[in-house]
């Protein structure tokens, strides 16, 4: 996968875990640490929210694949190499 795919998987991704966020008033990493911890192991009997966390943690893992993705391959490539514009001159 190419960098700039990389990027704009990322973004998408974010903006699907801040509607998360948003609705629940917390920063994904925070939820996710305290689901696998099983710290919310109380909404479990609730069907919406049970999707909604799985669909929330899905997402956020996803996200965590793709930024180590884009750090390691922006580590394999000089960074001026690796942008889309150049110099018009």
């Amino acid at each position: 996968m190419e960098l700039y795919e990389l990027v704009t998987q990322t973004k998408v991704l974010e903006r699907r875990l801040t509607l998360f966020e948003e609705k629940c008033g917390v920063l994904s990493e925070d939820f996710y640490a305290a689901l696998m911890s099983g710290k919310l192991a109380r909404y479990d009997e609730f069907d919406e929210t049970r999707a909604d966390f799985s669909r929330w943690k899905g997402t956020y893992e996803t996200w965590l694949r793709r930024k180590e993705a884009y750090l390691n391959k922006l580590g394999e490539r000089n960074l001026a190499e690796a942008l889309c514009i150049q110099p018009s001159y």
